[in-house]
């Protein structure tokens, strides 16, 4: 088992007030349960190819599959990241994620759409994101790949924080954005649209920092079930995202 990495004490008592109780027989070990799902989405492997040090790879998929629906992981995710307080600076941006043959399915069975869409590249899901000024995610958002940044930004943001400057790329130079940050005393650092009239200037030195956020997208991305998507279902694909971005960037 020492050879295999493990979530650490003080790792564990950050996240372990969000876990739900245990009721009647107690649980396997949260602490090698929840190490082997993160092994798991990290290397990309099949459920039952999670190594046996961690428990039974039943034990592991039941918990991951139980938790997802019970929004667990998005929890974590979220309270962790509010510990940081108010930022700075924000930063806005998307990125497509390949759903794997396995998960790729436009038929919609149950009660929630898959969050997965065709664009020229295929059939994808698309992640949006906004981090602080350090690349790290505060608020994710999942949708169907073919919907364009903007309007991934406008289900977003109502829940931005206070921040003093927000930068994006030139798919975000709409109106209606610069009026709702300017309402919330964010500024904005956004390239003009070619087809902008009167082009609105920006800080480039200050825009030059915006690779932090495509950085943080490259570094979720190394986790293997994350870059390519084999869930069928958005919650547990979004509970992977969440679960990543917790082990990344806040644990």
């Amino acid at each position: 088992m020492s050879d295999l990495p493990l979530l650490s004490q003080a790792q564990m008592r950050r996240i372990e007030p969000y876990f739900p109780l245990s009721h009647g027989v107690p649980r396997v070990d949260d602490r090698l349960i929840v190490s082997g799902i993160v092994f798991v989405l990290r290397n990309g492997l099949r459920w039952r190819d999670a190594p046996k040090e961690y428990g039974p790879h039943k034990t592991i998929y039941n918990r991951f599959i139980r938790w997802s629906r019970l929004g667990v992981f998005n929890r974590i995710f979220a309270e962790l990241a509010a510990e940081c307080g108010e930022p700075e600076q924000l930063m806005i941006d998307a990125t497509h994620l390949k759903a794997h043959r396995t998960a790729a399915s436009l038929l919609k069975k149950g009660m929630f759409p898959r969050r997965i869409g065709r664009t020229k590249g295929g059939l994808n899901s698309k992640l949006h994101a906004v981090c602080d000024g350090h690349g790290r995610p505060l608020i994710m958002l999942l949708s169907e790949g073919q919907m364009s940044d903007y309007k991934g930004a406008a289900r977003m943001i109502e829940a931005f924080p206070k921040a003093k400057t927000l930068l994006a790329d030139k798919g975000y130079d709409a109106d209606w954005f610069r009026e709702a940050l300017a309402e919330r005393k964010i500024k904005t650092c956004i390239p003009s649209r070619a087809n902008r009239k009167v082009p609105i200037a920006h800080d480039r030195k200050l825009y030059q920092k915006r690779h932090k956020i495509e950085n943080m997208f490259g570094r979720l991305k190394d986790w293997r079930r994350i870059h390519t998507r084999y869930d069928r279902c958005a919650h547990t694909f979004f509970s992977s995202i969440c679960i990543a971005a917790a082990v990344i960037f806040w644990l």
